[in-house]
């Protein structure tokens, strides 16, 4: 399972990405077809204010950063549940 603050970080890594395909410097071979998608895509993808309001409303689905303490605890039970579960 994935923790609050892993969640934050794929969602950044993923726009960060698109925006990657978008730039012709970063990635001089690719095709037009998918530098327009990836345009479409972030039209609508959630900004950095979007992210917060997430947080604020819903800090257990994701969180920038999670204090150490929660986290190992969150982490601790989110194994458990695997084990058991698996």
């Amino acid at each position: 399972m994935t923790l609050p603050d892993e969640r934050y970080r794929a969602l950044r890594a993923a726009a960060e990405f698109m925006y990657d395909l978008m730039d012709a410097k970063k990635t001089p071979r690719m095709p037009k077809a998918i530098r327009d998608r990836a345009k479409s895509v972030l039209r609508h993808y959630p900004s950095s204010w979007d992210l917060k309001m997430i947080e604020e409303s819903a800090p257990h689905v994701i969180q920038e950063k999670m204090e150490p303490l929660y986290k190992m605890v969150k982490q601790y039970d989110l194994n458990k549940k695997e084990n058991e579960d698996g």
